[in-house]
C-alpha cells in the first residue's frame, strides 16, 4: 500500500486519467474530490462488496436453476428411452 501525504487543496494522480483531491478534513474523516473518467468506477468499498456479494449469489442461483434443469432433462430423456423399449 503507498501511503501519501497532502495538505488541503493539494492533489494526486492515479495514472494520467484519475485526480483525488484533498477537499476538507476533521472529526475523524477527510472530504476528497475525484475527477476520473465515466469508464473508470469509484465505489466506495461497502457498495463495492455488496455489488460483488449480489453478483456471485444471482451466478449461484443461474448455476443452481441451470443444474436443476439439466437434471430435469436427462430424466425426460431417460423415461422416453425407457418407454421406447
Amino acid at each position: 500500500m503507498l501511503v501519501i501525504r497532502r495538505r488541503l487543496g493539494e492533489t494526486f494522480r492515479i495514472g494520467d486519467d484519475v485526480e483525488i483531491q484533498i477537499l476538507d478534513f476533521g472529526g475523524g474523516q477527510v472530504k476528497i474530490g475525484i475527477k476520473a473518467p465515466l469508464s473508470v468506477p469509484v465505489l466506495r468499498e461497502e457498495v463495492f462488496l455488496a455489488g460483488r456479494q449480489n453478483k456471485l449469489a444471482a451466478a449461484q442461483a443461474v448455476g443452481n436453476g441451470l443444474a436443476d434443469t439439466l437434471v430435469q432433462r436427462l430424466q425426460e430423456i431417460s423415461q422416453k428411452s425407457s418407454s421406447s423399449k
